[in-house]
């Protein structure tokens, strides 16, 4: 592997992007094991495919915003290390396919120059921030939820509490209660509501598809705002610590919430709550650049 330089101004990342290298080359010389490697680069978006020698790399776009220079940098990406094709996926994401291994750090410094980045895309992580696709358009909307599921994004982005779970966990804003964002079927759903003239959100649990599908319960009517971020906290931190860690087939918060019931759930929500840093988190909308949430989505 040759060695390059990120030139990522963001010592967070560029520190993400060398440990990737460094790990990549332990494996390569056999001094980490295959399974340990395995939940390293998941959870920075490196993805095994059937073919051997290649890796299909998932980029994480939150609640599908992306502008046009971070779509000529994705293209000019795949053109390189890639066939030039993307898959756009149902979670508003973007996947690169058949990437070498040793190339996948060089890949995510590039795409980083333009603040795209691929960590916690995949593995036993907080995925992306999925939202409606008419967020901000949307007529029937009480308001626009993207600078909210920003906001979450970029909380749970590289948190110590999101990283190593026992399975992954999805969360989705919806605009209106329509519920565009399928809120039913995610671990955490948010629906915009506005009462006595308070932003907040009805917030849906432990819903999922697969084998066995479940449709979410409904954890609160009406959560103000600036509660959304710790009680998710909460629940995360509730979900890593009870969830199922041995059979992965089980091991969706869907399960847990179907062996406790929601009242169970609820106490030990309550119980967590003591070892939350926040209990208020308030999301400054007008801090969001207005770019990031005025932007055509992806559709779901």
């Amino acid at each position: 592997m040759q060695s390059f330089r990120t030139e990522i101004e963001n010592p967070i990342v560029e520190k993400d992007i060398i440990e990737l290298e460094k790990k990549i080359r332990e494996f390569k010389g056999g001094t980490i094991d295959e399974e340990k490697f395995r939940s390293l680069r998941l959870a920075r978006g490196v993805y095994g495919q059937r073919q051997p020698g290649v890796q299909m790399i998932r980029i994480k776009l939150p609640y599908g915003k992306v502008s046009s220079r971070q779509l000529h940098r994705i293209s000019d990406v795949a053109d390189e290390y890639s066939t030039g094709r993307l898959h756009i996926t149902t979670r508003q994401d973007i996947q690169i396919h058949y990437v070498d291994l040793e190339r996948t750090p060089e890949l995510w410094a590039k795409l980083e120059k333009d603040e795209v980045t691929l960590r916690e895309a995949c593995g036993n992580t907080v995925r992306n921030v999925t939202a409606s696709e008419t967020s901000g358009i949307d007529s029937d909307e009480p308001f626009d939820v993207s600078p909210y599921a920003q906001a979450v994004f970029e909380y749970f982005l590289r948190n110590p509490v999101g990283q190593e779970m026992g399975r992954k966990f999805k969360v989705s804003f919806s605009c209106s209660d329509t519920d565009t964002g399928l809120s039913y079927m995610h671990d955490l759903g948010f629906i915009a509501k506005i009462q006595v003239g308070v932003k907040g959100f009805k917030v849906m649990l432990g819903g999922g598809l697969g084998s066995q599908p479940r449709h979410a319960d409904e954890l609160f009517s009406f959560l103000p705002s600036h509660e959304i971020i710790p009680m998710m906290e909460t629940v995360v931190r509730v979900f890593d610590r009870y969830g199922e860690r041995k059979s992965r087939a089980k091991a969706r918060l869907k399960f847990l919430l179907k062996d406790l019931g929601l009242e169970a759930f609820r106490e030990l929500l309550i119980a967590e709550k003591k070892a939350i840093p926040y209990k208020r988190y308030p999301i400054d909308v007008s801090s969001y650049p207005r770019w990031l949430f005025q932007m055509r989505r992806f559709s779901q």
